[in-house]
């Protein structure tokens, strides 16, 4: 049914939580959330805690989801016999990471939303963090330069905040369920990081 060889464990699949009780969000500490998405401390508690479940979630009866739309499904595949054969993973890599000037507050979340790695960094500093696995970043008043080197040949980035991210993708409903907030606290969510897409200024 697929190759598992090189999952976060060999020979399981590797799910990726967005939100929920084991969430990857729900291992970075709120100020690192908050800085990511734009918002005040409890909007990002609420948005992080208020949903417990784990994977697939039961709904209120009141709860309405959007109805699937036909050309949203052109070029995708839901089953594996249907899936195009062309796809190489076996040398997904790692990301490293040098720390070039200035410094800063680093965090690494694991695939079941557990914080890895809390530290200072500095320059001189190297950091491997593994496929899977998210890191953020955030620079002292000096500021933080690091370049950084991806151990395959074709890299895919998945960004979690700003204009980019994954939740911009995302209908209202859908996302008002998985984190399990008002509608006011979703479209406050989605009004923030309209236009700043990987590099975030400080607060002012």
């Amino acid at each position: 049914m697929g190759d598992t060889s090189k999952g976060h464990k060999a020979g399981q699949f590797t799910d990726f939580f967005l939100t929920g009780a084991n969430g990857i969000f729900t291992g970075f500490t709120t100020d690192f959330v908050k800085r990511a998405w734009d918002v005040d401390d409890d909007t990002a508690k609420a948005l992080i805690g208020n949903q417990q479940g784990k994977g697939i979630v039961k709904l209120d009866d009141s709860v309405k989801m959007p109805e699937p739309k036909l050309d949203h499904r052109k070029g995708m595949a839901l089953n594996c016999e249907e899936a195009p054969l062309d796809t190489d993973i076996k040398n997904a890599g790692n990301v490293v990471t040098y720390i070039v000037k200035g410094s800063g507050r680093l965090q690494v979340v694991g695939v079941d939303g557990k914080r890895v790695l809390e530290t200072i960094v500095k320059p001189g500093n190297l950091l491997i963090v593994p496929r899977f696995f998210v890191v953020s970043k955030i620079a002292d008043p000096e500021g933080l330069s690091w370049f950084s080197i991806i151990t395959t040949p074709n890299p895919v980035f998945t960004h979690l905040a700003g204009s980019i991210g994954a939740w911009k993708a995302i209908s209202p409903e859908v996302l008002q369920a998985a984190f399990k907030v008002p509608a006011e606290t979703e479209k406050h969510f989605r009004s923030k990081r309209t236009n700043d897409a990987i590099f975030f200024p400080p607060p002012k």
